[in-house]
């Protein structure tokens, strides 16, 4: 292939990319804006691999095969409430790509003098990279409950980092300077603890925003080792990548009223949710049954749904949508408020409710939401807390003061569905489970929308 055709056919796949990441902005278009991207990458791979004789054809599809049934089985086999996992898994391993190949190029080139650009994209893809790996998979074990979701912090612990991403500094210009293999090699391994000591004093309640975070990383790994291999497709939708992540994680800090430094540094959030409460200065707590819960749903006019982590522990996704066509069939108005750091990813709600099919002009952002809560007659809160706890509005002692919540207590009833009055992620009690209007019906989710379905048809 000559070089103004392998040109022409990045440039395509440039274009392309960017396509892909602007119909990802809608719940309506992502699917197919995915599907062009990732077209877009796999035609960009093959005519690098190709182009440069990596590989011979037998090799290429055997690779392709291999690696499709890995992602079919992935795509099956992994449950939504483990999606958050698999995404920083995903991120880990595009950072580890990054450093690997980055490292590859400097042991190839070790006897040949490079340029200071050269040098320099290339060690700061190996920390990067190795940033993005170690810290990654960190957020994982933390996800996945192989560690403590709570912040791991010690005494000094910030003068550890500081001393250890000053180290990293020194060992990265001494290494352009020099194209010292020592110094190199010494900045990616100070990487690789700094993404552990990085991730592991944050607390789950944050994970969203570490989620984003390491994902915009693992991009701008990618556009350095565009730059060390001189691939003009891999710096472009490297750069779209960590560009993108770094607008959702401004977004994500946003949507908590929190700094992008105090997320990192705060040690905020008790990470598994804390234990059970017993009692409360706020009362006590409301209990109905799903007989008392049909009857308030099918004489409401409009009902929202605010789902949570809860719903996708449950798995309790295609039993809502159940629950909710049986309402819209007796003529009640249905709508799904969305926070956007609910679950334990960016868009984990919007991806949950698209798996049951839940139709995409039903799913309505945080101001949407609060603009139509008051005139809403039943809020079914299910398996959410945080986002809609009625202190980050009132109590200006509390820790998440200034968050911007769904604001359900405005509704003439509240439902929440939780199988206990636990805290959520942020280890804070709620407010709102014990106000007059709220109502709660203690049930697994699943267990909860289907016996609400069988008591609607008894109405």
């Amino acid at each position: 292939m000559s070089d103004a055709a392998r040109d022409l056919v990045y440039l395509a796949a440039a274009a392309a990319f960017i396509v892909g990441l602007k119909r990802l902005g809608s719940p309506r278009t992502a699917r197919s804006g995915n599907l062009i991207a990732s077209g877009a990458m796999l035609v960009a791979v093959v005519v690098t691999l190709l182009d440069l004789e990596i590989l011979e054809w037998w090799a290429l599809i055997a690779g392709l095969a291999l690696g499709g049934a890995i992602g079919a089985l992935l795509a099956t086999r992994v449950q939504m409430t483990a999606m958050p996992q698999l995404v920083a898994a995903f991120n880990g391993f595009g950072g580890a790509a990054s450093a690997l190949v980055a490292g590859a190029e400097f042991i190839r080139l070790e006897d040949v003098t490079l340029p200071v650009e050269t040098i320099l994209t290339m060690i700061l893809s190996v920390v990067i990279g190795s940033i993005t790996l170690t810290g990654s998979f960190v957020a994982y074990a933390k996800l996945q409950g192989l560690i403590s979701g709570s912040p791991v912090t010690y005494p000094g612990m910030r003068i550890v980092n500081g001393v250890l991403f000053g180290g990293a500094i020194v060992l990265i210009v001494w290494a352009q300077a020099t194209q010292d293999g020592l110094a190199f090699w010494l900045a990616g391994g100070a990487a690789l603890v700094l993404g552990v000591l990085a991730v592991n004093p944050i607390g789950g309640a944050d994970m969203p925003v570490v989620i984003a975070l390491l994902n915009s990383l693992s991009g701008i790994a990618a556009a350095m080792t565009g730059f060390v291999i001189t691939n003009s497709a891999l710096v472009i939708s490297g750069a779209l990548v960590g560009a993108s992540g770094l607008i959702l994680t401004k977004l994500m800090t946003e949507a908590m009223n929190r700094s992008l430094g105090n997320v990192l540094f705060g040690a905020f959030g008790a990470g598994s949710g804390g234990g059970p409460v017993e009692s409360s200065e706020h009362g006590d707590a409301t209990s109905t049954s799903a007989d008392d819960v049909a009857i308030a749903l099918t004489y409401a006019q409009q009902v929202v749904v605010v789902p949570g982590y809860g719903l996708a522990v449950a798995q309790a996704q295609h039993a809502l949508r159940e629950l909710m066509e049986e309402l819209e069939r007796r003529g009640v108005s249905v709508a799904y408020g969305i926070h956007p750091v609910a679950g334990r990813m960016p868009g984990h709600m919007n991806v949950l409710l698209a798996e049951a099919d839940v139709p995409y002009d039903q799913l309505l952002d945080l101001d949407q939401t609060n603009a139509i809560l008051p005139r809403t007659d039943v809020v079914l809160v299910i398996g959410a807390n945080d986002v809609v706890n009625p202190s980050a509005r009132d109590d200006s002692s509390s820790p998440i003061f200034g968050m911007p919540i769904l604001e359900v207590d405005h509704a003439a009833t509240v439902v929440v569905i939780k199988r206990s009055l636990s805290p959520g992620f942020a280890g804070l009690d709620n407010p709102l489970f014990y106000m007059d209007r709220t109502k709660m019906l203690f049930a697994d989710a699943k267990k909860a929308m289907t016996d609400l379905v069988a008591a609607i048809e008894r109405v």
